[in-house]
């Protein structure tokens, strides 16, 4: 019989009570035990809503605290020497303080999770002996076992992929690695078994990335000594995101089962499967229910698709499942009542999902005319699909137009520099922020009160504007260069534009884990995007009249707003980020208009947008790369376009970096180390670059010094006519007290620089 699987719930809970428990104990408000008991319920509720709703395949381990690869680093002891850790069990304080830094050390490196929004916090190799600290997969099994009699499906991720997320190594490491990892794979394994456990789900998505010939024959030997002595216990390989790049070779591992997605890469693992087939002696995960996006599957496609699948496995065989962890969506469409009921009824978050898979295993039994759901689908789609939102024919012929073409600045960066010194007159090595400062508990409560109706539209503006106009005189006496408002009339870099924007609806519950106990509400781009006014020009210009400094304006780009969106899934990407370009291109040139000469396009979320495969770079950047300059490009050669970059893989894609053609632009650096700018030493970048000097992930005020190190490596790279000072990212989710400290080092830490290059004044 064909069995319904999941290969990963949201641990954040209906209303997000895992975030308040996280930030609660941060705050000193509860115990380390309350913590633990609230997460421990979390948890299970987790488990028996799966239990309920009838999976077969409950995934057990996918809960954590802060991030399973983090969990994954604390469980084998990798964990760098500046955490002062002993050996032995990893302590909560030990595990929080990779994850956010403390007094004394800086917090590991935060980067994509593939090319998601998610993030997870990179181990860190530094020869470092490994040691099994607890068989978490096991006390979660345990756990479920015995509260709720769920014979669940631990948790692992897998040996390789590991290894190539982890840093700090060299080639010539990766075989002693791999022989310190397997003998504490085998053991965690060996456990498992002895317990009686009967599956264990391994995810090794990095199969799914351009990885090469001898690399797979590397998995394959891992494999083969992993699978020693496990007896009775069943392991099914999960990969995800993507086709697997080595399909036969996969598909003979000494694995019990291979689960694959059928959404995301789909089309190459079906041709794969229908050309060389599947092992008739194991079991095939089919992904088929996308496990990144928030629509409802039309399930006669997905039941067809089903059925040709079945034709090289038998329904004994066969897992049906959504394409990846259901971390990244949200957990349930029933916590949403405001939205128009057309597009509710489009809507599938986590458990609708699961809804689906148990309607098509259904079907597979007894044919799909017994199954209700089917119907539903069909009703609900026909008439979202008929939204006239969804057919606006200009914005279509505008998005395919010439005007994409138009895509280039009037003058080369070079000749736009001169210009741009000679406007602006800043100093050598300018300081600024990258856009946001703290919102306040009475920035957020305002905020509400205003959106519930409490007060006026007047009264908020009135508040908004004494927030900025407080945060300017702050940067004035903190001795920036070039300011911003501030952004307190935002909630999020993205939402904010799209309730802005035509096309977009917004949820009220609808939250997802990005990194930590950070949760977003993606926008939903439901229509075709257009402009319908200025959008940031009145808070822009209030700032700017208030200080006699350069002031920022602040957009979010083409490109992060589609990545950081749940996207309508008829149209190419490309088409939608189009339309959001050229609707970014009409608030640009009102803020020019108005006065506001310079301008930054964020575009953090560029990386996480790159196809997994390396052949499908270019097709990608090119588009991506175009869509912001199609937003930036008619801009006066004065006016100076600024863009943002954090935890990107800078040096894998510099050459698209470059042809932005963003006048400045800023990088994360602080938790990689500065690592990034040896890029530079094989690229000659000519363009400004801001490198973020401190990590404002971490809640700890760095020391000057450590400051003055990042700006001193990446002048050993840089002209220092190059280089802006800036943080990594925005201050929005720190203290008020910490930030204005954080940025008097900052702003100390330039002017000692500026002192050793022997220049103060204007260059």
């Amino acid at each position: 019989m064909v069995k319904s699987s999941i290969l990963g719930y949201p641990v954040i809970g209906e209303n997000r009570e895992w975030k308040r428990a996280l930030e609660a104990f941060w705050s000193k408000k509860i115990t380390e035990e309350e913590l633990l008991q609230t997460t421990k319920e979390i948890r299970l509720h987790n488990l028996k809503k799966q239990k309920e709703a009838g999976v077969e395949q409950i995934p057990v381990g996918d809960f954590t605290l802060y991030d399973r690869v983090l969990d994954t680093s604390a469980m084998f002891g990798i964990i760098p020497s500046r955490y002062q850790w002993k050996g032995g069990p990893v302590s909560t304080a030990q595990y929080f303080s990779m994850a956010r830094g403390n007094d004394d050390a800086v917090a590991s490196e935060m980067t994509k999770w593939f090319n998601t929004n998610y993030h997870y916090i990179v181990p860190e190799y530094e020869g470092q002996r490994f040691q099994l600290t607890e068989n978490k997969p096991l006390a979660a099994y345990r756990e479920a076992k015995q509260e709720l009699n769920i014979e669940g499906k631990p948790v692992l991720l897998g040996p390789y992929t590991l290894l190539k997320l982890s840093k700090g190594y060299e080639d010539k490491d990766v075989p002693a690695i791999i022989l310190q990892l397997i003998p504490l794979y085998q053991q965690i394994l060996q456990e498992l078994q002895e317990e009686g456990v009967k599956w264990v789900q391994i995810d090794e998505p990095i199969l799914c990335t351009s990885i090469s010939a001898d690399e797979m024959k590397a998995v394959t030997e891992i494999y083969l000594q992993l699978t020693k002595n496990i007896g009775s216990l069943n392991i099914i390989l999960q990969t995800y995101f993507d086709s697997v790049e080595h399909y036969e070779e996969t598909i003979a591992l000494p694995v019990a089962g291979i689960g694959l997605d059928f959404v995301h890469g789909g089309k190459k693992n079906l041709e794969n499967l229908t050309t060389h087939g599947f092992p008739g002696d194991k079991i095939l995960g089919a992904g088929i229910v996308d496990g990144r996006n928030i629509w409802r599957s039309d399930l006669d496609v997905k039941l067809s698709l089903l059925q040709t699948i079945k034709q090289y496995t038998s329904a004994e065989k066969l897992w049906i499942q959504p394409s990846c962890s259901l971390l990244h969506v949200p957990v349930t469409i029933r916590s949403e009542q405001k939205l128009d009921s057309v597009i509710t009824n489009a809507l599938a978050f986590a458990d609708e999902k699961i809804r689906e898979i148990n309607a098509l295993c259904n079907a597979v039994h007894k044919g799909k005319e017994t199954a209700a759901d089917f119907a539903d689908s069909e009703r609900a789609l026909t008439a979202f699909n008929e939204l006239s939102a969804r057919k606006r024919l200009d914005i279509r012929e505008a998005s395919s137009g010439s005007i994409l073409s138009d895509s280039k600045r009037n003058l080369p960066f070079a000749e736009r520099k001169a210009k741009q010194h000679e406007k602006f007159q800043l100093p050598l090595l300018p300081t600024t922020t990258i856009g946001s400062f703290p919102q306040t508990p009475e920035v957020r409560r305002t905020r509400t009160k205003w959106r519930k109706g409490e007060i006026t539209d007047q009264q908020y503006k009135d508040f908004v504007n004494a927030e900025i106009s407080e945060w300017i005189k702050i940067q004035e006496e903190l001795g920036l260069d070039v300011l911003v408002h501030g952004e307190f009339e935002r909630t999020d870099m993205v939402e904010y534009f799209g309730e802005k924007l035509d096309g977009f609806v917004f949820t009220e519950k609808a939250w997802v884990q990005s990194y930590g106990s950070r949760c977003v509400k993606p926008p939903i781009i439901y229509g075709d995007v257009a402009f319908t006014k200025p959008m940031t020009v009145e808070e822009s210009v209030y700032a700017k009249s208030l200080t006699d400094h350069e002031v920022k304006g602040m957009l979010t780009g083409p490109v992060t707003i589609l990545n950081w969106s749940f996207v309508r899934d008829d149209l190419p990407r490309e088409e939608v980020t189009n339309q959001i370009a050229l609707a970014l291109r009409k608030e640009i040139e009102s803020l020019e208009a108005a006065g506001i000469h310079m301008i930054q396009v964020d575009e953090p979320a560029l990386r996480e947008g790159l196809p997994l495969k390396k052949t499908e770079w270019d097709h990608y950047l090119n588009w991506a790369v175009n869509a912001f300059r199609v937003a930036t490009a008619s801009v006066e050669d004065t006016t100076q376009i600024h863009t943002h970059m954090c935890y990107c893989d800078f040096n894998h894609f510099i050459d698209a970096i470059s042809a932005l053609d963003a006048d400045v632009i800023s990088i994360e650096t602080s938790r990689s180390h500065g690592d990034l700018v040896e890029s530079f030493n094989e690229y000659h970048y000519d363009k400004g670059i801001g490198l973020g000097v401190y990590d404002i992930h971490s809640p700890r005020v760095p020391a000057i010094e450590e400051m003055t190190a990042i700006i001193d490596k990446g002048l050993e790279v840089l002209d220092p006519s190059q280089f802006w000072i800036n943080p990594d990212c925005g201050l929005k989710t720190r203290k008020r007290e910490e930030t204005i400290a954080a940025l008097e080092h900052m702003v100390k830490a330039t002017e000692q620089a500026r002192e050793r290059l022997g220049v103060t004044a204007t260059k």
